[in-house]
């Protein structure tokens, strides 16, 4: 046995993680502390249907119940079971992006999806163009691969469009991807057509991939949205979507991409596929609720547009009334993005913390999805039901008077 003394010292952690951060899920530690007074939270963080009310379809769950007892609990492929990737390629064909399942890869959840797609796109030191506001996730990432985000506008003024003049300046030669979240989160916009074409036409022309994060593509309030890459087939796109949202099932991770069938993208494909080996597969059962839910009963999609609809007329008219408050009507997904005239000295983050310490209700700094701190910007999930919505946005009416006059105390 050695001599030596065993050190004391603290293990190293790696430097990426210095810069990982995910707002959404970390300021829930700062909840937690404020539960532990003894005071009740609203949590209006994080856009999980379920906790809400909003019940997975039956048949989705069957689907799954129905496949482990037939016993398919063991790996599956690495890009998925053969059905379900036809599932996805027959309801993307039906919105007019004709696709083959080969093209068809399987994921635990959008998430999973975005990771593998960034890890064999992207090289240290390059470029990926993100809206700003974005999800976090696309920065998170981006810290992990020791990539470069390079945000682009989106205008609340013109209804959270992106400003593609803007993108087109931030082209550099190190540019490999562009995201579009579309429907949007954080801010519950839907682009207009030409907008998406003029963004699938600085894909095309520069040669990069545009991401087409899609998964709320059927909870626009006024009925599902065409996938982006329909737009131009011979574009560089790669589409993702989910179960997690409009077949609320957020926990089960069942997700897809589906890449275009441009030559262009046929090494990309070949990386795709290598890297889900490299994980062996996604969760299997819950491939089976994939099938079931392209290929089966989607009525419950109505209801819950409707539900949705409902709760952002009400967060909207509601926010707009709170003097200093302005909020951008959303329309699709549940969020939405207020801006609150902060006091000077003030940032994002301190709003939203003393609502939560002060009031009990718990929303996310807009600077946790990359916008300046001292805008005044947060996010708002809409999904409780909205006679609870009434009373919150009571609470934050009157925490929001007192805090602009200067009568909450920092803590």
């Amino acid at each position: 046995m050695p001599n030596s003394v065993a050190s004391k010292a603290a293990v190293r952690v790696a430097q990426r993680v210095h810069g990982f951060t995910y707002a959404i899920r970390n300021i829930v530690a700062e909840a937690r502390k404020v539960e532990a007074t003894g005071r009740k939270v609203r949590y209006l963080n994080i856009g999980d249907p379920v906790p809400f009310g909003f019940q997975t379809p039956r048949h989705l769950v069957e689907a799954v119940e129905r496949a482990m007892r037939d016993g398919q609990n063991g790996y599956g492929p690495s890009a998925g079971i053969v059905s379900a990737r036809e599932a996805v390629a027959e309801d993307f064909t039906a919105r007019g992006l004709p696709m083959t399942p080969e093209r068809i890869v399987l994921t635990a959840g959008t998430s999973e999806g975005i990771e593998i797609v960034l890890n064999a796109l992207v090289d240290p030191g390059d470029e990926v163009l993100v809206p700003m506001p974005t999800y976090p996730l696309y920065t998170a990432v981006m810290a992990k691969i020791a990539a470069q985000t390079v945000y682009y506008r989106t205008d609340p003024a013109k209804g959270w469009m992106p400003d593609v003049d803007q993108i087109r300046s931030l082209i550099t030669p190190k540019t490999r991807a562009l995201v579009v979240i579309d429907p949007n989160n954080p801010t519950g916009a839907i682009y207009s057509e030409s907008i998406r074409r003029e963004l699938v036409a600085l894909a095309s022309t520069h040669g990069f991939v545009l991401l087409a994060d899609e998964v709320y593509g059927d909870l626009a309030y006024d009925g599902p949205t065409p996938p982006m890459a329909r737009l131009d087939l011979e574009a560089p796109v790669i589409s993702f979507g989910s179960l997690s949202k409009a077949y609320l099932a957020p926990g089960w991770r069942a997700g897809w991409m589906a890449v275009g069938a441009s030559p262009r993208l046929g090494d990309v494909m070949a990386a795709i596929r290598k890297l889900a080996d490299g994980r062996l597969c996604s969760t299997v059962p819950m491939q089976y609720a994939i099938t079931a839910a392209l290929r089966g009963d989607r009525s419950h999609q109505i209801g819950f547009r409707q539900a949705l609809r409902e709760r952002a007329a009400l967060t909207t008219a509601r926010l707009n009334a709170i003097p200093g408050m302005r909020c951008v009507a959303p329309t699709g997904a549940f969020y939405a993005m207020p801006k609150v005239d902060l006091p000077n000295g003030k940032t994002d983050e301190d709003y939203v913390l003393a609502l939560l310490r002060t009031a009990g209700v718990l929303c996310v700094h807009g600077s946790g999805f990359g916008m300046p701190a001292g805008d005044g910007y947060f996010r708002v999930v809409f999904l409780a039901s909205p006679a609870e919505l009434g009373e919150i946005y009571d609470i934050m009416a009157a925490f929001t008077a007192d805090y602009l006059h200067g009568d909450v105390r920092s803590r």
